[in-house]
């Protein structure tokens, strides 16, 4: 599926109206400002996260929090965001981490990358180490708690990106894979 961009209205340079067309040496079609001629570029969004485990083997559990904010309000998910400017990716997963469950952790590697192409995101979701059983969860959350495999309330999960990247996670484990980077496309 192909995601098509109309962001802009109006040109943010001059507040004149863009017209969508395929700029000169271009092959796509660009928010074009019909006054300044200002070509804006819509790419994708990238959304940063954690998947912090408590404990080591099959014992070992997963935080997830429980939305307190749309979409989604009330199911569950992996502590995740929007990336900001002037951070990187794990900057940004380890914030978000911070303010969603107020969860300290022990940053690791880059564990699950999915194009969710259909809303023009990237999500990215990183290894984390709790250093703490204990939570503060911030306005976004209702509840941050861990969870054994046999816990999760799949059928509450939020995202298909939160789900896939905990099956990853439960079927490495249980066959003992050593943890590697998965990519993959939500459709």
């Amino acid at each position: 599926m192909f995601f098509k961009a109309r962001r802009y209205q109006f040109c943010p340079s001059c507040g004149a109206p863009c017209v969508y067309q395929v700029p000169a040496d271009d092959n796509r079609e660009r928010a074009t400002c019909t006054r300044c001629g200002t070509i804006h570029y819509e790419n994708p969004i990238n959304v940063v996260g954690t998947l912090p485990v408590w404990g080591e083997g099959p014992d070992g559990q997963v935080l997830l929090c429980k939305r307190a904010i749309e979409p989604r309000y009330g199911l569950w998910t992996l502590p995740a965001g929007f990336l900001e400017l002037g951070e990187t990716a794990i900057e940004g997963a380890k914030r978000e981490t911070d303010e969603e469950a107020g969860a300290q952790v022990e940053m690791q590697e880059l564990y699950c990358l999915l194009n969710v192409v259909s809303v023009g995101q990237i999500h990215l979701f990183y290894r984390a180490r709790l250093l703490s059983p204990e939570f503060d969860p911030g306005p976004e959350t209702l509840e941050a708690r861990l969870f054994h495999e046999h816990e999760v309330p799949w059928d509450q999960i939020a995202f298909r990106t939160v789900r896939q990247t905990l099956q990853h996670f439960f079927e490495d484990r249980r066959l003992q894979r050593p943890y590697s980077l998965h990519s993959g496309d939500i459709v």
